[in-house]
């Protein structure tokens, strides 16, 4: 998604990007839900007020990822956004009260520790901006997936929570994307559509996860995307991070793989 995102061009207004994205999205979900004749409301009595803050949360997310990748470049963008895991733990605890352990909130630390290799944190660091927008994707992304942890305890279904957000989101854009919009090539249609259906596809991916089981475990296989993010970049890009970013990279990863191990070792035990 990312990758079709950053290939359509800076010129194209952030929201016009965000739109495309969440509207195939919708339709996606919508076709789901025609298909299992489901109903298009909430199922579950008092999943409203979740369901909204889980398309505020998420739109806000998807904003500032999108403005972090007209500047960053794709691996940097996606590690900050991969922020989102760890603070799902946060937003879990907040929200259903999934409390972490001691050793949960030191690899937060770590993690967050990561990310100023990423960040750089400079006023002369012309990707400094960007690069706070995009760790603060990551915020508002753990937040939207913590809400979701809670519908789906809730017993929200998957189908109704992503068409909720993707068709909630795209009308929320709507109004700015139709002031701003800028007339596309046919392969920016391309781009956008593309970046749409694999939006799509990881959304029910990831709502799934974070429905059936704890933020704390399944965390680790998130941030695979850092590792396709690296090879798009360097094969379509041909960019390669600099040493203080890989070594942000590390350290966030093995955070993750760390809360990882230790969930599951205490899980068994």
């Amino acid at each position: 998604m990312n990758m079709f995102v950053k290939l359509s061009g800076e010129e194209l207004p952030v929201f016009q990007k965000v739109f495309f994205r969440n509207a195939m999205a919708a339709v996606v979900a919508c076709i789901i839900l025609i298909k299992n004749k489901a109903p298009f409301k909430p199922s579950v009595k008092g999943s409203l007020p979740f369901l909204t803050m889980r398309t505020l949360f998420g739109l806000a997310g998807v904003i500032c990822n999108y403005y972090a990748l007209e500047t960053l470049n794709l691996p940097d963008a996606s590690i900050l956004n991969k922020m989102s895991p760890f603070f799902a733990v946060l937003f879990s605890f907040i929200f259903i009260k999934e409390r972490p352990k001691v050793y949960q909130w030191l690899i937060l630390g770590g993690a967050l520790f990561g990310t100023l290799f990423v960040i750089k944190p400079s006023f002369a660091n012309a990707a400094f901006l960007p690069a706070v927008v995009g760790f603060m994707g990551g915020v508002f992304a753990g937040a939207a997936y913590g809400c979701v942890r809670k519908l789906g305890l809730m017993g929200e279904s998957n189908p109704f929570i992503v068409f909720f957000f993707s068709a909630g989101s795209t009308l929320l854009v709507t109004p700015v994307m139709i002031i701003g919009y800028v007339p596309m090539t046919a392969l920016q249609w391309v781009y956008l559509l593309s970046a749409g259906v694999s939006a799509a596809l990881a959304q029910f991916s990831i709502t799934a996860a974070y429905t059936y089981a704890p933020a704390k475990e399944i965390s680790v296989y998130d941030f695979s995307q850092i590792i396709f993010a690296s090879l798009m970049s360097l094969i379509v890009f041909q960019q390669i991070p600099d040493i203080y970013s890989i070594v942000g990279y590390v350290i966030i990863i093995s955070m993750a793989v760390l809360n990882f191990f230790l969930s599951t070792r205490k899980t068994n035990t």
